[in-house]
C-alpha cells in the first residue's frame, strides 16, 4: 500500500534501474514503475536509465547522469555550473595518543558478536561455526581444486533446508593487506574512525568504527574487485605525475577513449587497487578516502550440499578454489575461497572456525517425492542437488515411492573432475537416481549437458508435459543455463510450436516447476 501511494504522490519522474542482462526479467522492476507513473499521469523529465552489472553498472549511470542533469535543469529553470564536485561523505578522526575506551570495543564491532555468540543468527550476527571436514574432491592430475566444506552448526540453533545457501564472512590477504599499507605510506596499526559530515543520516560510519586500517582491510573493505571509475577520479587528485593524473582521469570520463581505456586497463587486465597503486607510483592517496571509496567486503553466499534429513548438525559446501593469472603476469586469488583453502581441521587440534549464517531460497524439491524432478548441474553446480539426492534417499529408506529423479551432471574429464563420483555411482545403484555425465574433453567433440538431454529429449518430453514433472537448472547463468532453457524449448515443441513452448516454459516458472539457483 505504502509503494502504490508513493506512486501515486509522484509528478515528475526520473528513473534509473539496477540489473543483469543475463537474467531474464532485466530492469524489470524499473520498467514497471516508468511504465505505471506515465499511467498515473507523471511527467517524464528525462528517459528512464538502465544499469547492466553484468558489464559496468557505474559507467551506465554515469553515461544516463551526464543527459540526465541538463535535463532536470533546464525543467525546473536551474543553473547548473557544469562542475562536478568532489565531496567526502565522512570526516577521519584519528587516535595517535591516548586511546579512549570505547575503541577497544569498536576495533571488534561486527566481530564482536563472534566472542558473544548469541542466537539468533543472520548477516549482523553470523554464527562462527567449526570446520570439522575440509577436503579436495579433484583427482589426482586436475590442475584446479575443488573443496568439500562441513561447518558444524550443533548448538547454534540455526536451521536448514536443502536447496538454501550458506553466507560465509571471509578476510583479506593480509599481503595484499600490508602492500596496501606500504603503498600509501601509513601505518596499518593506527586507529581512526570515519563519521557521517551528514548528522541526521542513519548510517554514522561507512563500517563499524573506530578500528585500525589493518582491521578495515581485512574485514570490511573490498580490495580485490576492479575499481569502479568514481574511484579512479578521486585517485587522480593524488597523482603528482601528470601522465598518470590524465590517465586516471580519461578512464574516469565516459568519452568513447576512456571507455576503451578503463576496460582494457581495469577490466581486461584484471587490475585490483593494489595493483593500480603499484602501477601508478605517483598516486599516493589518503588512507581513509580510500576506505570510504571502495566497496564494502561482502560475505559470500554457496550453496548448501547437504540435506539436514542426513545432517542436521552440520552445513556442506562446495566451492572451486578461485586462482587465476591476469594478463599483467600477476597471480589474483578469490578472497572466500582462497581463506577457506586454510581452514582445516588438525586431528586433536581445535578445529578452525568460520563466521557464517542461513539464507533461505526458493530453490525447493517439490513437497511430494512422488513428483519427478529432473536436475541440471554441471560442475560446482552439483551442490544443491547433492542434498536433494540426499532427502529422497531418506524419502525412499523411510518407504515412500519416489518419483523419476533424473540428474544430468557434467564436468571436463572424468578421472579429474568428477566430484562426489562415488556417493552418485552409490546413489544410481540404489535406483535413487537416473545418472547422465557429460565429460566435454574426454573425447575429440565437446559434449555438454545440454547435448545429453536433446539425445534425452522423449524422456524429458515425458517427464515435463505427461507427468508434470519439475525441473531445476544450477549453475552458469551465461552459458549453459540459455544452452539448457534453448534445448528445453526445443524438446518441448515435439507437442507444440516455438511460441507455445516459450510461453510453456514461463509457466513452470510461475507455477514453481521451473527453478534456476544461477550466477554470472
Amino acid at each position: 500500500m505504502e509503494y502504490a501511494r508513493l506512486l501515486h504522490k509522484c509528478r515528475n519522474a526520473y528513473i534509473f534501474g539496477l540489473g543483469n542482462k543475463t537474467y531474464e526479467h532485466y530492469n524489470a522492476v524499473a520498467k514497471y514503475i516508468d511504465k505505471r507513473l506515465e499511467e498515473l499521469g507523471a511527467t517524464r523529465v528525462y528517459e528512464m536509465g538502465m544499469g547492466d552489472d553484468d558489464a559496468n553498472i557505474e559507467d551506465d549511470f554515469i553515461t544516463w547522469k551526464d543527459g540526465f542533469w541538463p535535463a532536470v535543469c533546464e525543467f525546473f529553470g536551474i543553473e547548473s555550473t557544469g562542475e562536478d564536485i568532489s565531496m567526502r561523505q565522512y570526516k577521519l578522526e584519528e587516535f595517535t595518543d591516548e586511546v579512549p575506551d570505547r575503541v577497544f570495543t569498536g576495533e571488534m564491532a561486527r566481530l564482536h558478536s563472534l566472542k558473544t555468540q548469541r542466537p539468533p543468527y543472520d548477516a549482523k550476527n553470523p554464527f562462527l561455526a567449526k570446520v570439522v571436514v575440509n577436503r579436495e574432491l579433484h583427482k589426482t592430475g586436475s590442475d584446479r581444486s575443488c573443496m568439500h566444506i562441513e561447518f558444524d552448526i550443533e548448538g547454534s540453533k540455526m536451521r536448514y533446508e536443502a536447496g538454501d545457501h550458506v553466507a560465509v564472512y571471509p578476510i583479506n590477504n593480509s599481503e595484499l593487506v600490508e602492500k596496501i599499507g606500504k603503498l600509501t605510506k601509513k601505518d596499518l596499526d593506527t586507529i581512526f574512525t570515519l563519521v557521517n559530515i551528514d548528522e541526521e543520516s542513519s548510517k554514522k560510519h561507512p563500517f563499524p568504527c573506530p578500528c585500525t586500517y589493518r582491521t578495515a582491510l581485512s574485514h570490511y573493505v573490498d580490495i580485490t574487485m576492479n575499481p569502479r571509475t568514481h574511484v579512479l577520479k578521486e585517485l587522480s587528485e593524488y597523482a603528482s605525475d601528470p601522465a598518470e593524473k590524465e590517465k586516471l582521469k580519461l578512464m574516469a570520463s565516459t568519452t568513447p577513449e576512456g571507455k576503451a581505456l578503463y576496460q582494457q586497463w581495469v577490466i581486461d587486465d584484471n587490475r585490483n587497487i593494489v595493483h593500480i597503486l603499484e602501477d601508478m607510483p605517483s598516486c599516493k592517496p589518503d588512507l581513509d578516502h580510500l576506505c570510504e571509496l571502495l566497496p564494502r567486503l561482502q560475505p559470500r553466499y554457496y550453496s548448501i550440499s547437504s540435506s539436514p534429513k542426513l545432517y542436521p548438525n552440520t552445513v556442506h559446501i562446495t566451492a572451486v578454489l578461485v586462482e587465476y593469472s591476469t594478463p599483467t603476469k600477476r597471480l589474483n586469488r578469490g578472497v572466500a575461497t582462497t581463506w577457506l583453502k586454510e581452514k582445516k581441521p588438525i586431528a586433536e587440534g581445535e578445529c578452525p572456525t568460520v563466521p557464517i549464517f542461513i539464507r533461505k531460497s526458493q530453490f525447493r524439491l517439490p513437497q511430494k517425492p512422488q513428483t519427478p524432478i529432473i536436475m541440471v548441474g554441471p560442475g560446482t553446480g552439483l551442490a544443491p542437488f547433492r542434498g536433494f539426492i540426499q532427502e529422497r534417499s531418506v524419502s525412499k529408506k523411510d518407504g515412500q515411492t519416489l518419483g523419476d529423479t533424473i540428474l544430468f551432471f557434467g564436468c571436463r574429464k572424468k578421472c579429474e573432475d568428477y566430484i562426489y563420483e562415488e556417493e552418485l555411482t552409490q546413489y544410481e545403484k540404489d535406483n535413487v537416481i537416473k545418472l547422465y555425465c557429460a565429460f566435454s574433453r574426454d573425447q575429440g567433440q565437446k559434449v555438454y549437458v545440454h547435448h545429453l538431454m536433446d539425445q534425452d529429449a522423449d524422456e524429458i518430453h515425458r517427464i515435463i508435459i505427461e507427468e508434470n514433472g519439475h525441473l531445476y537448472i544450477c549453475g552458469d547463468a551465461r552459458h549453459m543455463a540459455n544452452d539448457v532453457r534453448n534445448v528445453m524449448i526445443k524438446i518441448l515443441q515435439k507437442s507444440m510450436d516455438k511460441q507455445q513452448a516459450t510461453a510453456y516454459l514461463k509457466k513452470m516458472e510461475t507455477q514453481k516447476r521451473l527453478s534456476a539457483d544461477v550466477w554470472s
